[in-house]
């Protein structure tokens, strides 16, 4: 961009690696040059093939020399000896991971997924349950206020206007949806002293000489508030899949705020994609139970998770590895962090929080959802294509070592040229470099 006319100041909060284009590059770079435990295994298999190939490569040449006719057996030992040692060389065995974890995780982030390490990429294929958390995930994070039921002695307005300023304190995404509700209708806030959070509750503060109590049932359960037989209300609005929310004022229950977050579009078919991958999906919330079902319905869940604070996230992740799951955890908040790192793959929503993303083993870019599933089929297609070349790479070795050894001549007359076992080495690390490459015909 190039500004011909005028003058503006600039200030970069990030430069350099900071930025989120090189932090990318970084992320695409490690994951390229990790090692999953497949390769481990590869790397194990080659520590002890060699010296097996090595001893095989001496027999050959002992057996030709005292076989062969004295005129030639020394040549014919020696060419055979260096046709077992360069047919079996290992270099296709080398190249069969990395290749197709280079190639794997590049096509990651084409399609906006970051993946860091191949670790990740190969533990995600063998997921049976996928944890999604519902509000920034299956939501879309920005729920605005519905409902407003005031107790006796309160109007809707003066009631909004003093749960308002409370939650105008707040940095939950439910408040921010009350606060822009007030906000309509153009009510002044009042001035907040004692505010104080309740992770996971509510909150509390003192409002122009009058002590607010705002929050969930717990909450109120907790403080012992009458709620003055609206169960049924609540029970309506949750029904509905709203949060409801109640408030007391100096003690006394004075009336219910409901708010409802709309369900992002592709989440419903993103879920059943999932389920279509023969895993379990399960959502996990705060809401209360009602509420979360609600939801949970709408998009084809069947096991929810609710009334979880944001300390209980990892232990219910805990508590479902202990099921013998292989679980993965799909979040974007900061209380999603420890239940990311927790869960044995963790996906973090591109559009969340920092410390989510950096807790995480893939980060979606774009947010979508439908990257939790590309995201599992990519993982699946480069260990298919790992599995592929290591085939490839063992199957000239087990074919070629005999050949060249001089197996076949008794009853053939063959024997392996050295010119013809390298073309056929270099042949096996170029069907495995192949193998890869085909990958990058993979559609999200």
């Amino acid at each position: 961009t190039i500004k011909k006319i005028g003058a503006f100041s600039l200030k970069a909060t990030k430069v350099g690696k900071d930025t989120a284009l090189q932090q990318i590059v970084k992320l695409v770079q490690d994951a390229q040059g990790s090692k999953p435990p497949i390769a481990k295994l590869a790397d194990t298999i080659s520590g002890i093939f060699t010296p097996i190939v090595i001893c095989i490569a001496i027999a050959t040449f002992v057996v030709w020399f005292v076989a062969a006719s004295p005129e030639v057996r020394f040549t014919m030992a020696l060419v055979n000896f260096v046709s077992v040692l360069i047919i079996a060389c290992p270099c296709a065995l080398g190249l069969a991971t990395p290749t197709a974890i280079m190639v794997g995780t590049g096509k990651g982030a084409e399609n906006g997924i970051l993946i860091k390490g191949g670790d990740s990429l190969e533990t995600a294929h063998k997921l049976n349950t996928i944890v999604l958390d519902k509000t920034g995930t299956i939501t879309k994070g920005e729920p605005s206020l519905t409902d407003i039921v005031t107790a006796e002695g309160f109007t809707e307005n003066d009631f909004l206007k003093i749960v308002a300023s409370a939650e105008k304190l707040s940095e939950h995404p439910l408040a921010a949806a009350i606060v822009r509700g007030a906000e309509s209708r153009n009510l002044a806030f009042e001035k907040v002293e004692n505010f104080n959070a309740l992770e996971g509750r509510g909150i509390e503060a003192r409002i122009a000489g009058k002590d607010l109590l705002l929050g969930n049932l717990r909450l109120m359960n907790e403080r012992k508030i009458e709620l003055n037989g609206t169960e049924k209300t609540v029970e309506k609005l949750a029904g509905e899949g709203k949060t409801p929310m109640f408030a007391a004022i100096d003690g006394k229950f004075a009336g219910i705020v409901a708010v409802a977050d709309t369900i992002k579009p592709e989440s419903k078919d993103a879920i059943r994609a999932l389920q279509n991958l023969g895993l379990e999906v399960v959502m996990m919330t705060g809401d209360n139970k009602r509420t979360a079902e609600a939801v949970a319905k709408q998009v084809g869940i069947t096991r929810v998770l609710a009334e979880v604070l944001p300390e209980g996230k990892s232990g219910e992740i805990k508590r479902l590895q202990a099921e013998k799951k292989i679980v993965g955890m799909v979040g974007d908040g900061i209380n999603d962090a420890p239940a990311l790192a927790q869960a044995d793959v963790g996906i973090a929503i591109g559009t969340g929080t920092d410390v989510a993303i950096e807790a995480s083993d893939i980060t979606l870019i774009k947010g979508d959802l439908r990257g939790v599933v590309t995201a599992i089929a990519l993982s699946k297609a480069t260990i298919r294509s790992v599995k592929q070349n290591l085939f490839w790479a063992f199957i000239y070795n087990v074919i070629g070592i005999p050949i060249a050894a001089g197996l076949l001549y008794p009853f053939t007359g063959w024997l392996l040229s050295p010119i013809i076992a390298s073309a056929a080495m270099s042949l096996s690390s170029v069907s495995v470099v192949a193998n890869s490459l085909r990958l990058r015909s993979f559609k999200a």
